[in-house]
């Protein structure tokens, strides 16, 4: 079981995160600063800083912040209890139920090659009314990437992923917009060290 937590609602969005770049914290590697003005590095063009979208982080970044605003990052099993839990107990095999991921429950299959605005796809909150937690970026854990109990690897690719279990890697959940729809499924795990900056990765903080 889980323990009883708050989580947030919504990512942490790139306003939210400004207000901690202005209180010291370092800049994600997405920004970039002209004059006194910030801007995202898109795909194909610099724009000015889109202040509703999921900021993108690395995990270091995101325990910063977290540790600024007085809360944590979700573990693991507090992600998929947000995610895929109900309050009934019964577990959903999407944040919205059971019907097929579509275009209506998020940001992801490349449907877009930038994220949109933190809570655009109500369709995808979860039974709690947790918002995005598929699409529009991945999301950082604290959880250390390490194999589940009976792990054992595939013979067609035994390297994948027991080479990345040395406690230097840490867990995402979710997906991002350009995450193939075949990777929605709840035992997807994602893993980056925790100081990768390029990656679409987002996070929401979370107390207990």
């Amino acid at each position: 079981g889980v323990a009883a937590f708050a989580i947030q609602r919504h990512n942490v969005t790139n306003a939210d995160y400004l207000e901690f770049i202005k209180s010291g914290g370092q800049p994600p590697a997405f920004w970039e600063k002209s004059g006194d003005d910030w801007y995202w590095r898109g795909m194909f063009d610099l724009i000015p800083l889109p202040m509703s979208w999921p900021v993108y982080v690395s995990q270091a970044d995101a325990t910063a912040y977290a540790r600024w605003r007085g809360y944590r990052l979700p573990s693991e099993a507090e992600f998929q209890r947000a995610a895929y839990g109900t309050a009934g107990g019964a577990e959903y095999f999407y944040p919205w139920g059971n019907a097929s991921p579509s275009p209506a429950h998020g940001v992801f299959d490349f449907a877009s090659w930038d994220p949109e605005p933190a809570g655009s796809h109500p369709a995808g909150r979860s039974a709690w009314g947790v918002e995005d937690l598929i699409g529009n970026g991945w999301e950082w854990t604290r959880s250390v990437f390490a194999p589940f109990p009976g792990f054992r690897p595939i013979p067609s690719y035994p390297e994948y992923s027991a080479e990345f279990f040395d406690g230097e890697h840490f867990v995402m959940k979710g997906a991002s917009p350009a995450t193939a729809r075949e990777l929605i499924r709840p035992t997807f795990r994602n893993w980056f060290r925790s100081r990768y900056p390029y990656v679409y990765a987002t996070f929401r903080c979370i107390r207990s």
